[in-house]
């Protein structure tokens, strides 16, 4: 442990211990007084005298789970005096919410995001429009008077659209619509003539046997059930066929409704099974092949897909910053979002949203004169669509101080509807703290808690971990309708959703910065 590092832990203890202090002797219990003095005495030795026994260098001090802010029960005990400091935050929280939402910023998040895309476009990995992206963000950056403003590297992979086209062509003409998915190969050229087999789920494709597969296109039309449970059909459905001699597959697009376009997304190869062209076709048009299908009827579809996977490039995640006035690189609070997208569509929603709110969060707090303890920093990912590899590099780069660097972790990546709160993952006294955080964000109606996250996927290296952090609550039910779609565009974003979206992020950073102590965690290597 460092020398800055015991020092800031025994200060936060100390903190702590105040706090309880001043609670016991409000209430007069002599017992209660003498014990938290007597528990200040040896937390203090610990930290200060602990690095001379070698305990921090053992991960003692770091890995401490903190439970004094629970009951027996499981609910919250928050002191007095913390809770009193946590409410004090409620006219800042007023300010921003009034000066984002109603002031002189009102619109600015909408239009800086629709300056954006409408600028670049799609931001796919690998692409010169990200990098453009990528180069005109940090100029903007800088020009609204961020600090540090830099870029890190990340190797991403790299993956090209080509000429698509699939036809039913037995027993009639018929277009499918199709996308492929991220990282497939394509067909030979001139494509691929072959029959159709048509399955509702991989359980049902177990019972059919290799022989009755080999040679045949196979389209997968699973049920929705929910995201999570449906997209391993389009992250599995290409080795899952190719094990049986499938000369490719198709699958249902992953949206619970749909118009009749396709929704693309990254699809896996396993190792060791050959690799077979997969793309993503309609709703519709899955279910008429799997209902054609059952009934016994023999179809042929021509595919013709001249995608290419190319050597991984180097790409950069972007980065600025709002530094706090006591602690500049340690106990960082981190806002992101990611600025790369898919090449269909505009990625205006997934992810434009979150990186734009979580770069604008900064740029308000700095125009009003708000400047926490800590330092808020903005990282706007890249390469998270095929596999959270900006999140991955930043990792890696940063591990080695990562347990006081780092005090929080916020990432938007589940849409910027109307905000209903923030979800949260962490250990039981951060969750206790962070209730009351949400609790500040009335003013935007905007204070459901829900446990654990659900939208921070580059978070996650960190928060799978024992960081604390939180992601976006928002009224999103028909986020999945444009997802990884041409759908994606300036038209599903909302001008005051939008400020509201960033005034609750701002809101949220702001006080997770300013608080008396650090947020508690139990980190693990």
């Amino acid at each position: 442990m460092s020398s800055s590092r015991v020092k800031e832990y025994a200060i936060s203890r100390l903190c702590v211990s105040l706090i309880r202090f001043v609670d016991c002797v409000a209430s007069r219990f002599i017992k209660c007084l003498c014990f938290w003095m007597a528990m200040t005495s040896v937390l203090l030795l610990v930290a200060l005298a602990g690095p001379l026994f070698g305990l921090a260098s053992a991960g003692v001090a770091d890995n401490r789970v903190d439970t004094f802010w629970r009951r027996n029960d499981g609910s919250c005990a928050l002191p007095d005096s913390m809770l009193k400091e946590i409410h004090g935050y409620q006219p800042i929280v007023n300010k921003i919410v009034n000066k984002v939402v109603n002031g002189e910023f009102a619109g600015r998040t909408w239009d800086s995001l629709a300056e954006l895309v409408d600028t670049f476009g799609a931001r796919v990995a690998g692409s010169e429009q990200l990098e453009k992206a990528i180069d005109y963000v940090i100029t903007k950056m800088q020009a609204d008077g961020l600090e540090n403003v830099h870029t890190e590297n990340a190797t991403v992979p790299h993956w090209v659209r080509g000429y698509e086209s699939a036809e039913l062509v037995k027993p009639f003409r018929k277009n499918l619509p199709l996308l492929g998915l991220g990282s497939t190969i394509g067909t030979p050229r001139g494509g691929i003539i072959a029959e159709v087999l048509a399955v509702e789920s991989f359980k049902e494709f177990e019972t059919i046997p290799a022989e009755q597969v080999r040679g045949k296109i196979v389209v997968f039309s699973p049920v929705w059930e929910s995201y999570g449970r449906t997209v391993v059909y389009r992250s599995q459905a290409a080795s899952v066929a190719s094990r049986k001699g499938a000369v490719a597959a198709l699958v249902r697009s992953i949206t619970p409704f749909s118009i009749g376009s396709p929704h693309t997304g990254q699809q896996h190869y396993q190792d060791g099974v050959k690799k077979i062209p997969v793309a993503c076709i309609t709703v519709e048009d899955a279910q008429m092949l799997l209902r054609k299908y059952r009934r016994g009827e023999k179809m042929e579809i021509h595919l013709e897909m001249e995608d290419r996977p190319m050597e991984p490039v180097v790409s950069r995640n972007s980065i600025g910053e709002l530094v706090g006035t006591t602690y500049t690189n340690t106990s960082v609070v981190v806002v992101s979002g990611h600025l790369d997208s898919w090449d269909v569509g505009v990625g205006a929603m997934d992810d434009g949203g979150g990186a734009i709110i979580s770069w604008k969060a900064l740029t308000y707090l700095k125009a009003m004169g708000l400047r926490p303890r800590r330092t808020i920093r903005a990282i706007l990912w890249t390469g998270e669509e095929e596999g959270l590899y900006g999140g991955a590099a930043y990792k890696e780069a940063h591990k080695a101080q990562e347990f006081e660097e780092f005090n929080f972790f916020f990432e938007s990546d589940i849409g910027t509807f109307e905000p209903r709160g923030l979800d949260f993952v962490g250990n039981a006294d951060a969750e206790c703290v962070f209730r009351e955080i949400v609790k500040l964000m009335a003013p935007l109606n905007a204070t459901e808690f829900e446990t654990p996250t659900d939208g921070g996927p580059d978070i996650s290296h960190w928060t799978t971990r024992g960081f604390p952090g939180a992601s976006l609550l928002n009224k999103n039910e028909k986020y999945f309708w444009f997802h990884h779609s041409a759908g994606d565009s300036m038209a599903v974003e909302d001008p005051k959703n939008l400020d509201k979206c960033a005034a609750l992020w701002a809101a949220a950073a702001y006080v997770v910065a300013d608080l008396s102590i650090p947020m508690p965690k139990d980190v693990q290597p």
